[in-house]
């Protein structure tokens, strides 16, 4: 019997697995089920027998090969049962392919380490996946909320604060869009090269928001999910080899790597959330800013600058300024401009009110904030009265403030987050000079902190 130390260890690397394997496991074993029901309820079953598996047996050299394995043969039993059933009742049951055979070849191929499919132009299991939910047949918000849940792994709970919707509304999206796939018979395969354009866009912003639930958790005790932003980033990179001419997949790998070059500075050693301002600047990762910058101004060269650039011009700007008094805040209130133009968004709108404020004074930007705030479609946006109250401090509404922190915090599921939050409304002192919450990517990406 394993003693505790044994048990310990295996429930710790399950754990570890499942934060950083569940989306490859998955998509592995969605091409052997062909069905995304079945392939979650066979990576499930992988994970429960991992537990006790390891704890008997140890740990193996490789737990995501392990798991991937014990998956796709459990899809592959399940098929064989579902076609055994069948068999059995051939009255009622329309002619199908040999789907056991076909799973079976696929699972003895992988196993052996060879190529399932060498016309594949997409690379990376995860990925593929991702051009498969984001299919022209499913809505936008519906690609992006599956996604997100599956391939990304991210909690139904975390899904709908990445999307600024309630957890019943994105749970019935996510359902929605499974059945949609199965009974439109949407095909578990690589588009074709033809097809990758159309699903770009859907793509990149998944990918996007990965990274920026990375960037700060929409949940947990930490600020930052850095497994999150490291699998946004390889995604990001083996889609820039994919479609290196595509100027938006340069923009967001220029958008992440700008962003994520602070990230040894965003909390202090006690874990506590610095804000730009207190960031020690020295220790940002100058290979990724210097890497970043090339892209930018290659792709603000083109006609084709779009969001993310823009977005990524943006967050360059805060990273260049020698200090946070030395932002060059009318430029980014324009390139804020420009963005708003190519993508009216009310996120990107608060974002602006930020540089805004430093610009011409948090009376402008609040008017700003408060016509945002009636809109309603940030109502679920924890950042809009947490900008609101940082402006309402700056002009001396201390009452008003208090009410708009207490506001954000209900709406902060971030712990690290809520401590900050606390603390200001607590009435810690607060420089005068800056804001305490900057956004400065343009969309959920904040670069104020």
């Amino acid at each position: 019997m394993a003693d505790a130390t044994g048990a310990t260890d295996a429930r710790q690397a399950v754990a570890d697995a499942h934060r950083r394997e569940w989306a490859f496991v998955l998509a592995a074993t969605v091409r052997v089920a062909r069905e995304l029901d079945l392939a979650e309820e066979c990576v499930q079953e992988a994970y429960t027998a991992a537990l006790t598996t390891w704890e008997r047996d140890g740990i193996p050299d490789n737990p995501a090969a392990w798991l991937t394995t014990t998956a796709k043969r459990r899809a592959v039993d399940a098929i064989r049962r579902e076609r055994t059933f069948r068999s059995k009742l051939p009255l009622l049951v329309e002619p199908e392919e040999a789907v056991d055979e076909f799973a079976s070849e696929e699972l003895d191929e992988q196993d052996q380490g060879q190529a399932v499919d060498p016309e594949d132009v997409v690379p990376d299991e995860r990925l593929r996946l991702i051009f498969t939910c984001c299919h022209p047949a499913l809505a936008q918000e519906a690609q992006l909320a599956l996604t997100l849940r599956l391939v990304c792994g991210l909690s139904t709970p975390d899904v709908a604060r990445a999307l600024l919707v309630s957890e019943q509304t994105m749970a019935a999206r996510i359902t929605r869009a499974k059945k949609k796939i199965s009974t439109a018979r949407i095909p578990f395969r690589v588009p074709r090269p033809a097809e990758l354009p159309d699903r770009l866009t859907a793509v990149l912003g998944v990918v996007h928001l990965l990274f920026t639930a990375g960037h700060t958790a929409p949940s947990g005790p930490a600020l930052m999910r850095p497994d999150l932003a490291d699998r946004a980033l390889h995604l990001t990179r083996t889609l820039r080899g994919l479609m290196p001419d595509e100027p938006e997949v340069r923009g967001l790998l220029a958008l992440i790597l700008v962003t994520d070059a602070r990230r040894a500075t965003r909390t202090g050693a006690d874990g506590r959330l610095l804000r730009l301002e207190e960031q020690d600047r020295s220790l940002w990762d100058r290979a990724a800013l210097t890497e970043a910058h090339e892209l930018i101004v290659a792709g603000l060269r083109t006609s084709r600058a779009g969001r993310y650039t823009l977005q990524a011009a943006i967050a360059s700007l805060y990273a260049e300024a020698p200090t946070y008094e030395e932002t060059d805040w009318p430029q980014i209130v324009a390139l804020y401009d420009r963005l708003l133009s190519l993508w009216p968004s009310p996120v990107v709108a608060l974002n602006r009110t930020v540089p805004l404020s430093m610009a011409h004074g948090p009376a402008v930007a609040l008017a700003q904030v408060e016509a945002l705030e009636q809109d309603g479609r940030l109502s679920r946006y924890h950042y809009l009265p947490a900008i609101k109250a940082d402006l309402l401090q700056r002009l001396g509404r201390t009452n008003e403030a208090a009410a708009a922190y207490r506001q954000a915090l209900e709406l902060t599921g971030n712990e690290a987050e809520r401590e900050f939050l606390a603390a200001r409304l607590a009435g810690q002192k607060i420089r005068s000079g800056g804001p305490g919450r900057g956004t400065g990517g343009g969309g959920r990406v904040t670069t104020g902190i």
